[in-house]
């Protein structure tokens, strides 16, 4: 198989602040797919039409308070799914409205690696970012090569180390 083709998937319903989010991940553009939606049914059919011998979703971002299907539910809909492409995403729910019970089924049921909170700082967006991208990349064993410009070259380098797939060469 070919390296696969990375995405990363920012939905929110505010156009300006989908935005604003997709603007602050742009340096990550020239490695990975960036995509925008404005609600969960949108990324969910186009996640629907990705080919699973060539795309893998590495990371969500996703709003919490959005008409139509809340971003917590959208995600645990996500986490059921047995889709290739889907395997290991890193899931971020982005919101500044989240209570102590969607919390707790966020983390239990929806798989989520992180909590943003609005509004962000956008160096330590571009900064959890690259670390998750990282967390995928080395959780499901992708060859790093092709995507190094934008991950933590020295957790990789260390990674590689550990793990010298070379060894027994």
């Amino acid at each position: 198989m070919n390296d696969p083709k990375l995405y990363i998937l920012c939905v929110e319903d505010e156009m300006d602040v989908l935005d604003a989010i997709l603007r602050d991940l742009s340096p990550f553009e020239s490695t990975f797919q960036l995509e925008g939606f404005s609600s969960a049914q949108e990324a969910g059919a186009w996640i629907d039409g990705l080919d699973p011998d060539a795309d893998r979703i590495a990371l969500i971002y996703c709003d919490h308070v959005m008409p139509g299907q809340r971003g917590v539910d959208f995600m645990s809909e996500l986490q059921r799914r047995e889709s290739v492409v889907l395997k290991g995403t890193c899931k971020v729910l982005f919101t500044g409205q989240a209570g102590h019970q969607e919390t707790i089924t966020a983390i239990n049921e929806a798989g989520i690696c992180h909590y943003q909170a609005k509004p962000w700082e956008p160096d330590e967006l571009v900064e959890l970012t690259r670390k998750l991208l990282t967390d995928f990349v080395i959780a499901e064993a992708i060859p790093p090569l092709p995507y190094m410009s934008q991950l933590d070259q020295k957790r990789i380098a260390e990674h590689l180390h550990e793990n010298n797939p070379f060894q027994d060469a």
